[in-house]
């Protein structure tokens, strides 16, 4: 009886699946691809539950497409999935992907990454009044589920900080804003999306003595690297055209917007965290 309980409920995870290539598979040609994205807001890179903008990284995708000729069905899911299906053939690109992500799933495949679509800047967040108080006084760190805390990652294994998993940045937002954490490790456009439209969560810092650290979001595929090659020549022919869509989205280039966070902290460059 167990097993049967087990067998129904893969039955029911795959499902939604199975429905989304039958739907399609009438209307899918030879060069139209699917793209497993992840299945959480993190505007301004991605939203793919809009009907509307779907972020920086769609929007590239989509000028790439424009140009191919190359369609993309961008297919929402769990982050822990992704690569499952990446690894099954059932989506044929993941964004956003990196090398440097732990994925034992397709760790072995000979998996191709482009070249960054975006570069996005990881920050720790914490109330004002907080800032500058260094690692040790951070004892619980907010981070959405799905994402790795690598910079806290000496931390974490010696049980000197916490993870409290959210489901949505705004969930962790408002839990530091509550004082319920010491610290959240996020994007900082992503925070700030979310900061300007709930005026309610305030007085929170990217605080740049705390572990911080550029990501690239790239594409990635197993069974496609000569569509990989395409998008590498369009992202290296085309760096006016993908520099206004970062400013469409309001995207502030990483090195600006650190010598702003520093100018605004008071901080020099030997106050900042370094990894070494």
């Amino acid at each position: 009886m167990k097993r049967f309980g087990n067998d129904m409920r893969r039955i029911i995870q795959i499902a939604p699946i199975i429905f989304f290539f039958s739907l399609f598979a009438s209307t899918i040609q030879a060069d139209t691809y699917i793209v497993g994205a992840q299945d959480i807001e993190y505007s301004p890179y991605y939203d793919f539950s809009s009907q509307h903008e779907k972020g920086v990284g769609w929007a590239i995708l989509e000028a790439f497409s424009r140009q191919s000729g190359h369609q993309f069905i961008y297919l929402s899911m769990p982050i822990k999935r992704l690569q499952i299906e990446l690894k099954k053939g059932n989506v044929d690109f993941v964004f956003p992907d990196n090398p440097r992500w732990s994925e034992p799933l397709t760790h072995s495949l000979d998996k191709v990454y482009s070249l960054p679509l975006v570069d996005t800047f990881a920050v720790t967040l914490v109330k004002s009044k907080n800032q500058g108080r260094g690692m040790t006084e951070v004892k619980k760190l907010i981070i959405p589920d799905g994402f790795t805390p690598a910079k806290w990652k000496k931390q974490i294994s010696e049980n000197t900080v916490n993870i409290v998993g959210v489901k949505s940045v705004y969930e962790g937002l408002s839990l530091l804003n509550k004082e319920e954490a010491d610290a959240m490790d996020v994007e900082y456009n992503a925070a700030h999306r979310i900061l300007r439209r709930y005026p309610n969560i305030d007085q929170l810092t990217a605080d740049l003595t705390l572990p911080h650290n550029m990501v690239s979001f790239s594409i990635s595929t197993v069974q496609h690297p000569d569509i990989i090659k395409e998008v590498n020549a369009f992202i290296l022919s085309n760096s006016k055209a993908l520099d206004e869509i970062k400013d469409k989205y309001g995207i502030e280039e990483t090195q600006q917007l650190t010598q702003r966070l520093m100018k605004e902290q008071g901080l020099e460059t030997n106050d900042l965290w370094s990894s070494l």
